[in-house]
């Protein structure tokens, strides 16, 4: 695996003009963007979004290895060149992306780590951005490391739910992007709800929009 990867969350809203088409031309759209998002990226997966949101239809997750100097250019380029194609019939909502890097408060790789260059994907995946406080950056690393202690403690209680964490400093408005995999929505939202009474949540500034999408293989997506 890559030692720094750049991973992009990009959901989708169908338009006027696609709900205009025939069924079967409202598939040959899907078909298209299902052939052609992978030829961009390394790896590439499709969610189904709406009901569970009202203003995205489907996201696409795409993953690239980022260990040279021009590899983020090569796939935002490529990925803005190859969707312009399909913008006729939908536009994005939502753009979140950024890079993985080694953990600043956990030692070395946890059997909850997401690999995006997995093949087996987990039924439900849910991301979203959140930053921290200016008051975070400001205590020492040590009350830090004590706060996110805690907070690993508790993550580790669910150890059938994944997780994979995005770094966006400087190059989207939230400092990160955190991404679940899981079979489970309820004990999902059981997490999330322990995680909110941990010490560290004081110092969260931003975790909205969540965004809660259902694993589709290519060919259920065109279906």
């Amino acid at each position: 695996m890559a030692e720094r990867q750049l991973n992009l969350y990009a959901t989708f809203a169908y338009n006027e003009a696609y709900f205009n088409l025939s069924d079967e031309e409202r598939r040959e759209v899907r078909r298209r963007i299902a052939e052609e998002a992978p030829t961009v990226a390394e790896a590439t997966q499709f969610y189904s979004i709406f009901p569970a949101r009202c203003d995205s239809d489907f996201l696409i997750w795409s993953a690239w290895s980022a260990d040279t100097d021009d590899a983020t250019e090569k796939a935002l380029t490529g990925y803005a060149t190859v969707s312009e194609g399909w913008r006729r019939y939908v536009h994005p909502t939502q753009t979140l992306w950024g890079y993985t890097r080694v953990s600043t408060y956990a030692r070395g790789k946890s059997e909850q780590d997401m690999d995006p260059f997995d093949e087996t994907r987990g039924t439900y995946f849910v991301a979203y951005p959140f930053a921290k406080t200016k008051e975070w950056y400001l205590m020492s690393m040590d009350a830090r490391q004590g706060q996110m202690n805690e907070h690993i403690k508790l993550g580790k209680q669910y150890p059938e739910i994944r997780q994979l964490l995005l770094y966006s400093f400087g190059v989207q408005d939230q400092e990160f992007v955190v991404a679940y995999e899981t079979e489970d929505l309820p004990k999902f939202s059981d997490l999330v709800y322990a995680l909110r009474s941990t010490e560290a949540r004081r110092h969260t500034a931003l975790d909205t929009p969540l965004i809660t999408g259902i694993h589709r293989t290519p060919e259920e997506f065109i279906r």
